[in-house]
């Protein structure tokens, strides 16, 4: 008898969303692939900000993969945030081209703080402008935060707890960081 997949999971829709490390289990395991959604590096305090412009701390990726990331063998899993929302999407049309079937996505934001959130929305908005739009309720509201939100985005990524914490860390970089980092499709690539 086979278990059917948890509520958590939303697996009637698909497009999905989670928040956090967790949500890789309960939401990114039962899904065909995954994007993770990561806007603000962690002030890390070290000098080197070349690492914190990557927009993904080293931290955070370090503790993906130790709580849950390595574990979802066969999903393929990108890296998105607001700069690269669009390739994202294009990158989740090209897989389900390639299935030749409607694939389902796991959008996963790394916290619940107001710029994971507005960008996982991002993401998902992204993906509803190709097409890809049977969304959860879950998914839907982040959405709709993100579409309503989305003239104020730079200055709630500067005023969010993250993004005063990046600018309090560093300074003028800090604040450059953020602002890159609340630039609507300002990249065109996706990170694997």
């Amino acid at each position: 008898m086979i278990t059917p997949a948890p509520l958590a999971a939303q697996t009637n829709y698909q497009v999905r969303f989670g928040r956090g490390i967790d949500a890789l289990q309960s939401v990114g395991a039962y899904a065909d692939v995954v994007i993770w959604v990561d806007a603000l590096p962690e002030p890390s305090g070290t000098d080197d900000l070349h690492e914190a412009t990557g927009r993904r701390s080293a931290n955070r990726g370090h503790d993906s993969h130790a709580h849950g990331w390595s574990e979802l063998v066969g999903v393929p899993i990108i890296h998105a945030d607001l700069t690269n929302r669009s390739a994202a999407a294009k990158w989740m049309l090209e897989k389900q081209v390639e299935a030749g079937d409607r694939v389902s996505v796991a959008v996963v934001a790394a916290s619940d703080g107001v710029e994971d959130t507005l960008a996982a929305g991002s993401v998902i908005d992204a993906l509803a402008a190709l097409g890809i739009d049977f969304s959860s309720p879950e998914a839907a509201v982040v959405c709709a935060s993100f579409t309503a939100l989305k003239r104020a985005v730079g200055h709630l990524f500067s005023a969010s707890i993250a993004g005063r914490a990046l600018i309090a860390a560093h300074g003028e970089a800090g604040a450059q960081i953020v602002s890159d980092a609340s630039g609507i499709d300002s990249q065109n690539s996706v990170v694997a």
